[in-house]
């Protein structure tokens, strides 16, 4: 059989000088091995720069390559593949157990690292020794088996290993490769030594107290050969990176190039810094993450927000033009407006009458005049020479604003029923007779209300055709007439367990009640007395909408709870999952601390629609996603629900195509109107265009007046607001 092989083999192949050629034995650190079963471990150090030295530092490399050969196949050709991760985890146990070193995320990462590089010696070094010849070359015979290795290989590997070297495209990446570090320009001359222990060495025999070096002094040591010289370039190269280092700061060095590549002029890479060596990093050195240029994707994101910006910049000046325009109108006309002029008007809130002096003179509507000390506007100061007023009544449709309303986006008097504005002094008229009618039969509503207190108030109808908050008015009238009107006031509303999962009371305090009127940014409270009204007047009593429609709650489940305590909130979203029975469509209002959107999960189903008035991406939101998904994934396995493997990991996300805001107030009500028409409709499942029956662009002020009118009606219907 032997003579038959031989006879069978190419006869110009050489004769196997393998056993002649390698003198040393295997490495397999049998002391280790006798010293751990003895419980006798190492010590090793670390430097200031998290490198691996001391005198077990060499000792520790050598064990990392025998583990690496043992646990490791040849046939691994990406470090990084997941499949393997249960081989790096024994690597890393093992090492654990002969070593005192610290079981952290840091030292696991370096000693992963080196065990790479160990992995790609390993297979350069069988490449070499089994698959090339003498210069280099590749052979063209079928290398023999390499028995000496037959712990570490077995014959099947062998041979894909030899079939992936053999690949024309290895062997020209081998080619260049062997071409770029044949003729190093500032070769390295320290073998393995490498540059952590070599600034060791350099620090014990120098006796200094410092506890790392600058990259480009550890460079030049580096490239001394044994008789001390230093060539004339390397020289060269470590007085221009003097030079430099009294030029260029820290900061400086440390955000663009380091002072060794500027001197070499070479490009810098990410991860590592050069003159240092295996495991310093620009966060290691400089104790802060070295910037990564930024990515196509984050660089378009980027020239997004500044377009966005840019068109900002270009409507506020727009606005801003408006303003001067009109300012300028009301100046020209002044004198003809002064002789119906009322200088003073009275402190506290007046009805008047609205007058525009452009084009024409004429009464454009009607209102009441708001003069007290220190009064804001949307949170502003009032303009010189204007007065807030709140416009109840319009007579002209077509009449502009004095000022347009840069918060919420107004510019027609009409889109300002029931808000506030600011108009010039003299285009303001008191109407005595309204007021004084006004305050009389505002007193007599206030007097019968205490003594019947089931009575709801009652506001005056416009002319036909016009919508007048009537709820609205009727609840700031009650309010301006309790102790709510008081700083600091409260009322409490009783949230039942079946509406969150667990019964707590939601305090809603004057400052909410301002935020409805003024049509301002809403908070919490609000939001939850909104889905206590949608339980009280859709589901209560409506077991096909209380069985299919679940409330998450926003005060247990945020942007800075997610940050704070995630382990609660995915307890929280858990436990809710858990009390489905059959499909559950689970409303959640996230707030991601300046802004509302709305979030409908299916956690059967692993379904998660993505409701988001400004049209963002629900990666912008990477915790609150990573939270749904972890806890829909918990729920799977609590639940013992089989997935097929393909989806596993996969569980779908929808972007609705939903109504746009067009300012950046609107969010709040545009998530109490999402959950109003999703429970309307019955539905489990939301098209991704939307319903078709809600289907719009935008909502329109009076969709959000409505929403508002539902809040009203729903204090003053449950007398959370009494005199």
């Amino acid at each position: 059989m032997a003579s038959d092989q031989e006879n069978s083999q190419d006869a110009n192949a050489p004769d196997d000088t393998s056993e002649k050629e390698i003198t040393r034995g295997i490495t397999i650190m049998k002391s280790i091995i006798r010293d751990r079963d003895k419980a006798v471990t190492y010590n090793v150090n670390w430097n200031a720069d998290n490198q691996l030295i001391g005198s077990n530092a060499a000792k520790l490399a050598s064990y990392i390559g025998t583990l690496v050969r043992m646990h490791i196949p040849i046939t691994a050709t990406r470090w990084s593949n997941k499949e393997l991760g249960s081989a790096k985890d024994k690597i890393w146990t093992e090492i654990l157990r002969s070593f005192n070193i610290e079981d952290t995320t840091i030292r696991k990462k370096y000693i992963l690292q080196l065990a790479g590089k160990r992995h790609r010696g390993w297979r350069t070094f069988l490449t070499n020794k089994y698959l090339k010849d003498k210069e280099i070359f590749f052979v063209e015979y079928d290398p023999e088996y390499p028995v000496k290795y037959a712990i570490f290989i077995i014959e099947e590997e062998w041979v894909a290993f030899v079939a992936q070297r053999r690949d024309e495209n290895f062997k020209k990446v081998s080619a260049t490769n062997r071409e770029r570090a044949s003729n190093p320009t500032y070769a390295y001359k320290k073998g393995r030594l490498g540059y952590a222990r070599l600034e060791e060495k350099i620090l014990d025999e120098t006796k200094s107290d410092a506890t790392s070096l600058p990259p480009h002094v550890l460079w030049k040591e580096a490239r001394v050969g044994k008789d001390g010289t230093v060539r004339d370039d390397v020289q060269h190269i470590y007085d221009e990176c003097e030079t430099l280092s009294q030029s260029i700061s820290t900061a400086e060095d440390q955000e663009n190039r380091s002072v060794l590549s500027r001197a070499l002029n070479v490009p810098e890479y990410p991860g590592r810094v050069r003159g240092k060596g295996h495991g310093c990093t620009p966060t290691s050195l400089y104790k802060n993450p070295r910037r990564r240029n930024p990515s196509n994707q984050e660089v378009m994101e980027t020239l997004q927000a500044l377009q966005a910006q840019v068109l900002q910049l270009q409507k506020d000046n727009e606005r801003y033009r408006c303003m001067e325009k009109c300012s300028s109108q009301l100046k020209e006309t002044s004198e003809k407006a002064s002789i119906n002029c009322q200088n003073k008007f009275p402190e506290g809130i007046s009805s008047c009458q609205l007058y525009l002096s452009s084009p024409t003179y004429r009464l454009v509507g009607k209102g009441k005049v708001h003069n007290t000390s220190g009064d804001l506007l949307h949170h502003r100061p009032l303009p010189d020479g204007h007065l807030k007023v709140s416009v109840d009544v319009v007579l002209d449709k077509d009449a502009l604003l004095p000022i347009p309303d840069i918060v919420s986006e107004t510019t027609l008097l009409r889109d300002a029923i029931g808000s506030f504005v600011a108009w010039p002094l003299d285009l303001i008229f008191i109407d005595d007779e309204v007021f004084a009618q006004g305050s009389q039969q505002l007193s007599q509503k206030i007097g019968s209300r205490q003594k019947n207190k089931r009575d709801l108030p009652v506001t005056y109808l416009p002319k036909k055709g016009a919508f007048v908050p009537r709820y609205q008015i009727s609840l700031e009238t009650l309010v301006d007439s309790s102790d709510m009107a008081t700083a600091g006031a409260i009322r409490l509303l009783d949230m039942e367990e079946d509406i969150f999962g667990y019964s707590c009371t939601e305090t809603i305090g004057k400052e909410d009640l301002e935020h409805i009127f003024r049509h301002q940014e809403l908070g919490v409270g609000v939001i939850h007395t909104y889905i206590r009204f949608l339980y009280d007047n859709f589901m209560r009593g409506n077991d096909q909408l209380s069985n299919r429609f679940r409330f998450v709650s926003s005060s247990l489940v945020n942007k800075a709870l997610i940050c704070r305590e995630p382990d609660s909130c995915r307890e929280y979203l858990v436990k809710r999952f858990m009390a489905s029975s059959t499909n559950n469509l689970y409303l959640w209002p996230y707030n991601s601390g300046c802004h509302w959107l709305l979030l409908a999960i299916d956690p059967l189903k692993e379904v998660v629609y993505f409701l988001n008035s400004i049209d963002g991406e629900w990666t912008n939101y990477p915790d609150m996603k990573q939270l749904v998904d972890t806890s829909i994934k918990v729920f799977r396995s609590q639940r013992q629900a089989r997935v097929p493997r393909t989806k596993s990991s996969n569980i779908t996300w929808i972007k609705v195509q939903c109504p746009l805001q067009r300012n950046g107030i609107d969010c709040g009500y545009f998530v109490m109107r999402f959950m109003r028409e999703i429970i309307n409709m019955n539905q489990i499942e939301i098209p991704i265009t939307y319903f078709d029956e809600y289907k719009c662009a935008h909502y329109t002020r009076l969709q959000l007046e409505q929403i508002k009118e539902e809040l009203c009606q729903y204090f003053i219907e449950k007398r959370l607001i009494s005199i």
